[in-house]
Formats: C-alpha cells, structure tokens, sequence
C-alpha cells in the first residue's frame, strides 16, 4: 500500500485544540434527527460538507451538492478552516469504553492509494449498493473534498507500524463524538519518520474495515481523474489492542405467516432449543443464538455435526460457515423464514442494532416479529474469511467506536495541482 503524507485542511489551526462542536460520524451513520443536532451543534460543523442536508432552509432551491461547495468555498475563504504548512502523517487515537474497561486504539492518518480490488492490495468484506456510491461520487467531484476517513486494518505482527507511528508530546486535535468517546490526533512532519511509515507500509495489504462505498467510489474517481488515486485513510493494527467488533442483531419483520410455534419446531432440524430466562444477560456464542418474540424467548444451539446437513451457498470455506451469521442466515433465516439475498439486500425484513438492549426491546415491544442475538465476528474469523478471498455476509461486522469526519481532510487533486 503506497501512503502519501499531506497538507491536511484543519479547523481553527492554532486557536482551538478541542473540535467536538465540529466533528461528525460518518455519514452512513447519520440518522434525520442526529443530522439536525448536528447542524445546530454550530456553523463550522463539517456534516454541512460531508452529509449536506436536502433542504437546510426554507425557499433554498440549491441543491446539496452545489450548497456542500457554496459552504467549503466560504470556510476556506475566511479562514475557518485552512490548510497545514507542511506534509504530515498523523497518529491516530480512540479512547473508549467497552465491557466496563476503557480502551485505546492507535492508528494513523494518511492518504493510501486506490486500486482495484483486482490488484489485491485493498481487500473488501462486504458488498456494496450502487445508490450511496452515486451520491458520494457526486459530492466529491462537487467539493473536490475528501472529508470521510476510511477505517483500514493492516497486519503488523512485530509492532514496527505502530512504533513509527506512536504518538509524541501534546494531540494537535481532540473532540469526543456524540457517544462521549475520545478522538485524539498527533501530526509527523519529519522527513526520515515519514519515509521509514512508508517503507513500512509499502509492501502492505490492507482489509476495508469500513468504508466500502467511500472507497469504491474513490476508485471511479480516480479513473476520471488523473492524478486522483489518493484517498483519505486511518489505518489500524490487527494485532494492536482495541479493534473492537459488536455484532449485528437482526430484527426481522414482514415475514408472512410467522409463528413462534413454526419457527421454533422448524429450528429443531439442526439446532437444540432451550428456554432463555434474561435475555439482556444471554451470551451468544458462534453456534449459539437467542431468540426473542414478545414474550417468548429461547436458545438455539447448533447441534454437533449438524453443520454438514445445512444447505450452504456453492464454494463457501469452513471458515465461511463457522461465522455466527453464516450459521444464521443458512441454518434459520432463508430456510425457515424465506429471507434469501435479494430479500436481505432490498432490505424488506431485516434491520440491524448492535445494541443487545434495544433488540430485546424491539422484540419485546412488537417492533418487529423477532429478534435473533449473535456473537460478534472476531478479528481472526474476519482475516480467515477476507484473506481466503470470499466477502462475509451482509453486516457481519460493526466496528466501534466510528471514525470522526473533521479532524482533518484533504482536497483532491488533478493532474498533481492543487485544487486551491
């Protein structure tokens, strides 16, 4: 992976180190009302630019893309947010709290090349949809700015990534995000410590935690483009403390004809069912899988050797099926409830919470017909799968705590000139 240092855009360079009033999450993660609360949280805050609401003002006729321009020309002109003196790698950090415990994860930002995934320097895990990559495509080549930061993970057995790129003295930049969590950021300048992160990198390959679409698209833009092969990336270490993964509950709904009774009987093919007492305090295993519809609820457990008599997709790996979700979509949800791919990529009967709580409550309350509880994806399960070649399935995995958009950004450039 070839990474590049740059000249990064920041807010207030010099007069203000805490950003959080600035500072959003990515836009996938941006519902209606968490885009007006940030909106409100103050002018200079970087979702004007990265996610630009459809209509921010009554008799506005400017379309969002066009509005996103209008406000960064504005930022820029008057200094509210502008460009470093010099090219830098910035080290990376998130403090949070997980499990009762709070956690560090260290990485660093910088601008890693697009390829194909052809090349297989970048790897995917997951799939994309064509709507958010037009939508982003559209607002790049409208701003000219990269402002979303892609989550990438890199190996780093022996730790030399993370010592080149350790954190030193006081963060240039910090902001907790709206969850509280703590976003720290650092700034290499140095010559020798940037070629050394290179040479380090260079002969890296690197997996796409999040970010699909935005990366995606940036390999459209860098064949209209030339010169635009470099997009904005924070890169993480497999083997470094932090990478935490929630799991994806699923909510199903819109099933036709669904019974608990049916489901349950159904499910005794291959899994053993026990009743679940508390399931807030349930603990789902990769062959393990609660269950809540109104007020029942059960554990479902997948019998030894039962594995071999699922109807698993043509040339997926064992570990492919180990996956708790794999066992999920192939042992429950397409044979006992019709949920086959079309229907999970249209969206009509599934939605996902990586909060336990609020699935059971889901479940509870008849927000939905039921809810099933999963183990997370590890770091290790994620690699066997990704690096064999195969993507996993849709929302396997849900990396936490997100990125910050505006920290820092970058402005694309064209041909080796800058954009301004």
């Amino acid at each position: 992976m070839r990474v590049t240092a740059f000249r990064g855009y920041r807010h207030a360079i010099g007069r203000e180190r805490d950003l959080t009033n600035v500072v959003a999450p990515p836009y996938d993660q941006i519902s209606p009302p968490m885009q007006e609360r940030l909106y409100a949280m103050s002018p200079d805050n970087i979702v004007r630019v990265s996610y630009p609401a459809d209509h921010p003002a009554p008799g506005d006729t400017a379309d969002k893309y066009r509005r996103a321009r209008e406000t960064l020309d504005r930022w820029l002109r008057e200094g509210v947010w502008a460009r470093e003196e010099w090219p830098a790698i910035y080290p990376y950090t998130q403090s949070y709290r997980v499990g009762g415990r709070e956690v560090t994860r260290a990485g660093f930002v910088a601008l890693g090349q697009v390829t194909d995934y052809a090349h297989g320097i970048v790897l995917p895990h997951e799939r994309t949809h064509a709507g958010p990559k037009q939508d982003r495509l559209r607002l790049l080549e409208a701003t000219g700015a990269d402002t979303g930061l892609l989550f990438m993970l890199t190996g780093d057995p022996e730790g030399r990534v993370r010592a080149a790129t350790a954190p030193a003295g006081e963060p240039i930049v910090e902001a907790r995000d709206l969850r509280g969590e703590m976003h720290r950021l650092w700034r290499i300048t140095d010559p020798e410590a940037i070629t050394r992160i290179q040479v380090l990198m260079a002969s890296a390959r690197v997996i796409i935690a999040d970010g699909h679409h935005r990366y995606e698209t940036a390999v459209e833009y860098a064949r209209r483009h030339l010169g635009g092969d470099d997009k904005l990336m924070a890169f993480f270490t497999l083997e470094a403390p932090g990478l935490t993964i929630f799991a994806n509950h699923r909510l199903v709904h819109g099933v036709a004809g669904f019974t608990w009774a049916e489901l349950i009987d159904g499910a005794r093919r291959w899994f053993d069912v026990a009743p679940l007492a508390d399931p807030l305090a349930f603990e789902p295993a990769p062959t393990r899988v609660g269950v809540v519809a109104g007020a029942e609820a059960a554990v479902l457990t997948l019998r030894a050797g039962a594995a071999g008599s699922i109807a698993w997709p043509a040339g997926t790996s064992a570990a492919w099926r180990r996956l708790a979700v794999s066992i999920l979509h192939e042992g429950l949800l397409r044979p006992l409830l019709g949920i086959d791919d079309a229907r999970l990529e249209a969206g009509s009967h599934v939605d996902y919470t990586a909060d336990q709580a609020e699935a059971v409550r889901a479940a509870r309350e008849g927000r939905c017909q039921a809810a099933f509880l999963i183990a997370p994806t590890t770091p290790a399960e994620l690699q066997a799968v990704v690096r064999g070649g195969e993507l996993l399935p849709q929302k396997s995995t849900h990396f936490y705590p997100k990125l910050l958009d505006g920290l820092v950004f970058h402005r694309m450039e064209e041909a080796g000139h800058d954009l301004v």
